[in-house]
């Protein structure tokens, strides 16, 4: 029971950490999105590109950069993160009223204080919405990081499956389904706590 709990919180960092490091480029690549169409034609693709990649295939390739390490499982979830982070930003800053933007103007603000004070938190419930996607998929990928080195819930399963241990295998996909159920449920409760304006307007 110690090892499946040490194995899970392991497991939860490792997705944390992905998704982390996704947000904080995902937030000004989906920003850049939205103030370039140009840029926009290119990033979206990609990010398309990067989800659709078979997940081992990926592995295989960034396992010649970063060898048999958490950090190649983390490289990975990043960009499997991408494109939920810069989809949800550029879908928040695309959604305010053009009137909004007009009276913001017409108080005086400039870009910077325009973006941190009305379209963040405006664009806070698709920003939301999009990382809570991105960390439930981040865990479900994260059981395949044991065959790049990582740790996490895939080692039980792994190595069930090399012993036929069917106990073993749910010891490891029991929890890992616990947790992404758990994330989604927890994300959506933060983003009724944190958006309540968004549940009064549907």
């Amino acid at each position: 029971m110690n090892e499946i709990l040490t194995l899970t919180l392991q497991h939860l960092s490792l997705s944390l950490q992905g998704v982390f490091w996704a947000v904080l480029a995902g937030i000004p690549l989906g920003y850049w999105a939205y103030r370039s169409p140009r840029f926009r034609s290119v990033i979206f693709p990609l990010s398309e590109w990067l989800q659709i990649f078979p997940t081992l295939a990926l592995l295989a390739l960034l396992l010649f950069v970063w060898g048999l390490s958490d950090t190649t499982l983390i490289a990975a979830l990043f960009l499997y993160s991408l494109l939920p982070i810069v989809s949800a930003t550029h879908a928040g800053l695309a959604g305010i009223s053009p009137a909004i933007r007009e009276s913001a103007r017409g108080l005086g603000m400039n870009r910077v204080q325009f973006f941190w004070r009305i379209q963040l938190p405006l664009s806070t419930p698709h920003l939301l919405s999009g990382i809570r996607i991105a960390l439930v998929t981040a865990v479900g990928i994260t059981t395949v990081g044991v065959l790049v080195g990582a740790g996490g819930l895939g080692k039980p399963i792994w190595r069930g499956i090399q012993t036929q241990n069917t106990p073993m295998i749910l010891s490891g996909a029991l929890p890992a389904a616990c947790l992404a159920i758990c994330i989604d449920f927890a994300g959506q409760w933060l983003e009724k706590r944190i958006t309540p304006w968004r549940q009064d307007s549907e």
